[in-house]
């Protein structure tokens, strides 16, 4: 069985206290961290740019799994994997030539992952499956923390796990957006085994530990039961 893996994103993160925050994740014993970078182009947000992502880098040796939630990601790699980056997530909507970004993600000795929002269809990566590490099926629309769940995803994900078995990959089936103790265990049935979760971590301040252990504990319940 797949280990199923709680990832706090630096989204819902305190960023006047961000040491203090990423001790606490690594205390609750998470082995990744989540970085959402959006432009305010592809989704109606801004966030920051790999200068962050590398003083993250220098607060902790973690997994550092970056999200890239922008236009042209292709322009970036470079610049995200020079400050860090472990795994780089495109979204498949952005890119034009994405077989072509997967190979430079992993050109540059990192995983590569692609994202799909919540209205674009599994057969978008079908044609690059083998060629990828993880697939982060959206269960919100990206842009913003704290929404809510949209349970139509929970089939969404079965069917991609059902993919990724069918063509025999050994895949990472991520989810982002609206995760909590109520919803893990949906989704982790339905075969998601990296949950993305920033609300109901960083966000459950000042118990950031208590609430990264009850959302692990929640979805690795929920994957011994399927």
């Amino acid at each position: 069985m797949r280990e199923i893996m709680v990832v706090p994103s630096l989204l819902s993160a305190d960023f006047g206290n961000l040491g203090a925050d990423i001790k606490a994740a690594e205390e609750c014993g998470m082995s990744a961290l989540h970085c959402d970078i959006m432009d305010g182009h592809f989704v109606p947000n801004i966030t920051f740019g790999p200068m962050i992502v590398r003083a993250v880098r220098s607060l902790t040796g973690l997994m550092l799994r970056v999200h890239l939630m922008i236009e042209r990601p292709e322009r970036f790699i470079d610049d995200f994997v020079d400050a860090g980056a472990d795994e780089i997530t495109v979204h498949a909507e952005t890119c034009p030539h994405l077989h072509r970004t997967i190979q430079h993600i992993h050109e540059r000795g990192i995983r590569a992952g692609v994202a799909l929002n919540p209205s674009t269809p599994l057969c978008a990566i079908e044609n690059v499956i083998n060629d990828i590490d993880l697939l982060l099926v959206m269960t919100v629309n990206p842009g913003f923390g704290g929404q809510t769940f949209i349970e139509a995803m929970v089939p969404k994900v079965s069917r991609a796990r059902a993919m990724a078995d069918d063509a025999g990959v050994d895949l990472d089936i991520a989810v982002d957006g609206g995760i909590d103790t109520d919803t893990v265990g949906r989704i982790v049935r339905a075969g998601a085994n990296v949950i993305m979760a920033g609300s109901s971590t960083f966000g459950e301040r000042p118990r950031v530990t208590w609430a990264c252990q009850a959302l692990t504990a929640a979805a690795r319940a929920a994957g011994e039961a399927r």
